[in-house]
């Protein structure tokens, strides 16, 4: 078994061993702790779940969207295929509706359609969150001029987290801040998570920032090194138990497959030329083999 997916099943019987059920604003309760630490050193690995398939294509390109296209609009990732964020899409008349649990004065929750208004001028989009918040405050440009031309900076901080837009977002963002830092010539990365769906989010999250950081690091002239997660809030909902439970025995019954190789295309030295078309040429996943799909509900 690779060293992530042991970690990933790790956690997974921690969640469901040491879990509390509580209530949540989409009405599936989730089994939760409170918080998680991992840490990937890339001289061992790059991480990609083995005991379930993971879209590579569709996390990297979602990555992409945030971080190198900086936009919230779905449709770009609908016009390649991907359709991470589609139930999350502001509409046409810029409205954006969802069944969600809602307090009542009586101190208990009901179950209704939540309608939400954002104005026209976000229809086809989540709002300010995400790429909106990049685009808006230059993070992408500002880290890569840190690592190209002051690489002992301690102030490296990347905020996807911004109050003042917290109102006109759909979902404020779950992965939210990053730190960076330089030593010995390596790049390595702080990640933090505010809230956690561990069968569908992270496997994705994980992936993406490896593959982010292995690009910056090609385009400035620096080594992978680490990266280290920390999550607050780590859930399982319990509609996605039974799923679970299928990969920890995957893991515990199947045989182990050897941790993939991570592809980037050794001409490309500007992060925006990274090709984030639909074939997503210039990053590939090779040697990649894994036990097959595992169907998880979505929670909006």
């Amino acid at each position: 078994m690779t060293k992530w997916d042991k970690e990933y099943l790790g956690l997974c019987k921690r969640i469901l061993n040491e879990g509390i059920e509580v209530e949540n604003r989409t009405g599936i309760n989730t089994i939760k702790v409170p918080s998680h630490s991992l840490h990937f050193d890339f001289e061992e690995e790059f991480p990609v779940l083995t005991t379930k398939q993971l879209f590579f294509r569709n996390a990297v390109l979602e990555m992409l969207w945030i971080y190198q296209a900086k936009s919230n609009d779905v449709r770009w990732l609908k016009e390649r295929n991907v359709h991470i964020w589609d139930k999350w899409e502001i509409d046409e008349n810029g409205l954006w509706k969802a069944n969600q649990l809602v307090l009542q004065k009586d101190g208990t929750f009901k179950k209704m359609e939540v309608t939400k208004e954002f104005g026209k001028e976000y229809a086809h989009t989540i709002g300010t969150a995400y790429g909106y918040i990049v685009n808006k405050f230059k993070l992408t440009d500002k880290l890569i001029d840190s690592l190209t031309n002051n690489q002992n900076d301690r102030r490296r901080v990347v905020s996807l987290w911004q109050d003042d837009y917290l109102d006109t977002a759909v979902l404020p963002s779950c992965v939210w801040s990053s730190e960076w830092d330089v030593t010995d010539g390596k790049l390595n990365a702080l990640v933090h998570q505010r809230s956690c769906d561990v069968p569908l989010g992270l496997p994705f999250n994980i992936t993406q920032y490896a593959v982010l950081l292995h690009m910056l690091a090609q385009v400035t002239g620096l080594k992978p090194g680490t990266l280290d997660w920390s999550i607050k809030d780590a859930h399982i909902y319990v509609n996605q138990i039974e799923g679970i439970k299928e990969q920890i025995k995957r893991g515990e019954e199947l045989e182990d497959l050897e941790a993939p190789e991570l592809w980037l295309n050794p001409e490309v030295k500007n992060f925006y030329d990274f090709d984030n078309s639909k074939e997503c040429k210039d990053v590939k996943v090779l040697n990649y083999k894994h036990h097959g799909k595992i169907n998880f509900p979505l929670a909006q």
